[in-house]
């Protein structure tokens, strides 16, 4: 698994007269990013480009600069360091002396690798989420293993049989969980996967 970003963090670097800032933080969504972008852009700034990536989903913008020399540049710059649900935003002052494509894609691209390297980095744990079905005589076995295995509860629902309760952990204790929870009650728990897509 990638790692996240720990905190929002920042690099500044002079290239030719040129200021560059870039801006990186942990991202939940696309939305977050954007409002992330909206939070970090300078109005007077040349240039606010930035790119994301969260999961499969990622984008990137030049804004104005030649196609291809700062968004992508982040973005790799965001591979490269081996992130995920990050977002980093590099604002250009110009200074006067053009860079050339070349000279862009090194700067957009060094300044947000050198924000991310030195970053705090918080490490990414695949989540996986259950549905539970249990009757009550198996509650107490069933909420005293949650905890155990850093289960944490989404939704829960009783009726004149028991409980649906649907729980997220983390992906390696899923296995744990259900032989404790078969081992607790004589396998009189349903458990089933819960998909991760609401």
């Amino acid at each position: 698994m990638p790692d996240t970003l720990a905190q929002p963090v920042n690099h500044t670097l002079d290239v030719k007269h040129s200021r560059f800032i870039a801006h990186a933080a942990p991202i939940e969504s696309a939305s977050a990013a954007m409002a992330f972008l909206q939070e970090v852009s300078v109005a007077d700034a040349t240039h606010n480009c930035w790119a994301y990536r969260h999961g499969q989903d990622y984008r990137s913008s030049d804004d104005g600069e030649p196609a291809g020399t700062a968004g992508r540049p982040i973005l790799a710059a965001i591979d490269g360091q081996g992130f995920d649900r990050v977002m980093v935003v590099v604002t250009r002052w110009f200074g006067g002396i053009k860079l050339g494509a070349g000279g862009l894609v090194r700067a957009y691209g060094g300044a947000a690798a050198e924000c991310l390297r030195t970053a705090p980095r918080l490490p990414l744990v695949a989540m996986a989420r259950l549905q539970l079905v249990a009757g009550f005589e198996d509650l107490g076995a069933l909420h005293a293993a949650l905890p155990a295995h850093a289960a944490e509860k989404r939704d829960e629902q009783f009726d004149a049989n028991g409980v649906r309760l649907r729980v997220e952990l983390p992906a390696e204790q899923v296995d744990a969980l259900k032989i404790r929870l078969r081992d607790a009650t004589r396998d009189r728990i349903r458990i089933q996967d819960d998909p991760l897509d609401d």
